[in-house]
């Protein structure tokens, strides 16, 4: 009830003090605003008259319905420099998050190796980030050799590269997931991504590389990603656009099992207050 209240009066605030203040502030409301993605996530250092312009100016986003536009307007943002900044506000999120409510499915894919009579000596990350996930597995799976973070960031993977120097079995590149699988992807690997990558891709596009992974040989995929609350995989198979950023929320197992997967976990939480589902998805070929 409490944090019902809080909710209607932010509501309430920003659609009427945070209105003035874009009205009086219209340089600070252009740097809000400049870049749809960033606008979408909060931002841990606001002050209360940033916060409260920030959702007045959520409220007056534009619909987008185009999904190559969207798509193209979403690898423009993680592609330059607006992303590191990005990555250092959610840096945190890997303690308050990933940790409680993720590194489960890394103690199933655990269970499913021990069952392997063969040794899968590469992890892949797509869309890396900060690194801090990758990193963390390099501990958690001390049998793998090779530790690779990809991502579309070149500023990005500089950081990595020099914040995670020390650990010899990581290797951070600057690249296009689908370009790097096709040049560069071999069998007995595994490929993760971490709440937030995939949902970026167009579905023919993750079609496409989900089949392009497939063709490698024996490969596992861990794919941690966000699904609208309400996108119900029965009576809606399709990818479906969510969200004010907005981005595609997918239907993973379908697109899996029609590359020629078979899911050993599926299972979704209530993430964000209940706007969206984390999807948790393992697969195998």
């Amino acid at each position: 009830m409490r944090n019902k209240l809080k909710s209607s009066l932010y509501h309430f605030l920003s659609g009427t003090v945070g209105n003035v203040l874009v009205i009086l502030q219209p340089e600070k409301a252009r740097q809000l605003s400049k870049n749809r993605i960033a606008l979408v996530h909060k931002h841990k250092n606001m002050g209360i008259s940033d916060k409260l312009m920030r959702g007045a100016l959520l409220k007056k986003l534009d619909r987008i319905d185009d999904h190559n536009t969207i798509a193209q307007t979403n690898r423009e943002f993680w592609i330059n420099k607006n992303a590191t900044d990005l990555f250092s506000e959610l840096e945190d999120t890997f303690n308050t998050d990933f940790l409680p409510n993720c590194t489960f499915v890394f103690e199933l894919l655990k269970e499913e190796l021990s069952n392997e009579s063969e040794k899968y000596d590469t992890l892949v990350e797509i869309g890396t980030g900060n690194g801090d996930v990758l990193n963390y597995l390099s501990s958690e799976f001390p049998e793998i050799n090779r530790f690779i973070g990809i991502d579309l960031s070149k500023d990005q993977i500089d950081l990595n590269n020099v914040k995670y120097g020390k650990n010899k079995k990581l290797e951070f590149v600057a690249a296009d997931a689908m370009d790097w699988v096709k040049e560069h992807g071999q069998g007995k690997t595994i490929f993760v991504t971490s709440r937030g990558v995939l949902e970026y891709f167009l579905e023919t596009q993750l079609q496409e590389l989900f089949k392009d992974i497939n063709l490698l040989g024996k490969t596992y995929f861990i794919a941690i990603e966000p699904n609208g609350a309400y996108h119900n995989f029965e009576t809606n198979p399709s990818s479906q656009l969510y969200g004010k950023e907005p981005s595609f929320s997918h239907n993973y197992p379908h697109l899996f099992k029609n590359a020629g997967f078979s899911l050993w976990h599926f299972s979704q939480k209530v993430w964000f207050n209940g706007t969206n589902m984390q999807t948790f998805v393992g697969a195998k070929n």
